[in-house]
């Protein structure tokens, strides 16, 4: 084994790839991923709550939003959108933050939205963590956010 070969496998531990089909339309999966309104409906673990949320979908364009935990405390999000093809594609920055605005570390989400007859596949892609262990745990935090984005299209 050489040393590239090394960091790659080193950094590929280091990414989550989550697929999943949705029995909804792309058109309304994109829409449920990309509205502020929408967004707020689904996004976070069971309990938590949207307490604000901006997002302007274009490249070069942010976001930033805060969950807010059953026990009052506030989680920050933020990032910036690099690729944006409506219905397909999205790639953006994912930064936790805290709630002046200033980031922890950075990651990079790649979702793509393809249509599966009058179904959607979403395959989110997450890199590079700083750990296997933060990992590990954004991939448990996606699995669970993925579960109440299944039943709010469910009920929309």
């Amino acid at each position: 084994m050489d040393a590239t070969t090394g960091v790659d496998a080193q950094q590929r531990e280091r990414e989550i790839t989550v697929t999943r089909l949705f029995d909804a339309p792309r058109q309304l999966v994109f829409q449920a991923w990309t509205e502020p309104d929408r967004v707020a409906r689904w996004l976070g673990p069971p309990g938590f709550v949207i307490a604000y949320c901006t997002m302007d979908v274009r490249p070069g364009g942010a976001f930033r939003l805060c969950l807010r935990s059953p026990s009052g405390a506030e989680y920050w999000r933020q990032g910036v959108y690099r690729e944006v093809v409506a219905p397909e594609r999205l790639v953006y920055t994912f930064v936790w933050s805290d709630a002046a605005g200033k980031p922890h570390y950075e990651t990079l989400v790649t979702v793509t939205f393809d249509e599966r007859g009058d179904k959607t596949e979403l395959t989110l892609h997450q890199s590079i963590f700083k750990s296997v262990a933060a990992r590990d745990e954004h991939q448990g935090d996606w699995s669970k956010e993925l579960q109440r984005f299944a039943e709010y299209l469910a009920n929309n």
